[in-house]
């Protein structure tokens, strides 16, 4: 008998959801440990903690019911312009009403070059071919939009965000057999290599640009360029050193 599965929730729980999750709980391990900052946002997905591994100290899930650390629609973040360094949106476009609405929160919140991390599902994969099977029905993952790869990076364009990396990973077919999902476990480990495009979920790391912005360099940035400037004579007495013979 299929299980119907009417959360995401639900679905991560079943042995096609466990495998998405360790791919991408991966991923997100990785990429958050390199960002700094003060402030990271997690909105969606609540009860999957993709910041575990950021070194970022103040570090806020935000859902739209529940018991979370923040109870706000994705829509209307409150929070102030430009005061959060690093923000992941897990698989929530692709199950919004308003996904643009959604990008230009994050946007707003971001400080000038903070990062986005986005992780969505690949209409232009097995995955995607999977959904126009499975959408008719309501279940979870299948009834989500899932958004082009090419079209989610216009919008960030639009947006003045830079994508600066991107990945994928599940190339395996979305069986709902455990079982038969180990026949197909090479296809991950060759991913990558062969057909990396077809990949059945992406991640996108996009950054915020400010143009005209003018960074203010660290003051030993500009030290070493004064002492690179002083004269050998002048660097040789700095250094308690004769400049003349005796």
């Amino acid at each position: 008998m299929t299980t119907r599965y009417t959360s995401f929730s639900d679905w991560l729980a079943s042995p096609l959801g466990q495998y998405l999750q360790a791919r991408e709980q991966a991923y997100f391990d990785q990429a958050v440990a390199d960002l700094f900052g003060f402030n990271a946002l997690q909105v969606g997905l609540p009860y999957w903690d993709m910041l575990r591994n950021s070194r970022i100290p103040h570090r806020f899930r935000v859902a739209d019911s529940g018991t979370d650390d923040v109870l706000a629609e994705p829509t209307q973040l409150p929070f102030a312009n430009q005061s959060v360094d690093l923000l992941v949106l897990p698989h929530l476009l692709e199950f919004s009403s308003y996904p643009h609405q959604i990008l230009r929160e994050a946007e707003r919140v971001l400080i000038a070059e903070g990062s986005l991390l986005i992780s969505g599902f690949n209409p232009r994969s097995l995955w995607g071919v999977h959904r126009w099977y499975k959408h008719k029905g309501g279940e979870y993952p299948w009834r989500g939009d899932f958004v082009n790869l090419s079209r989610l990076k216009d919008w960030l364009s639009l947006l003045g965000c830079d994508v600066v990396s991107g990945r994928m990973c599940c190339y395996a077919p979305p069986l709902a057999n455990a079982g038969m999902m180990q026949y197909f476990e090479f296809m991950e480990s060759a991913g990558d290599r062969w057909w990396g495009m077809g990949g059945g979920v992406y991640f996108i790391h996009a950054v915020k640009r400010v143009h005209g912005m003018r960074l203010i360099t660290p003051r030993w940035q500009s030290q070493a360029k004064l002492a690179r400037a002083l004269s050998p004579a002048t660097r040789s007495l700095q250094n308690g050193s004769k400049c003349c013979d005796e």
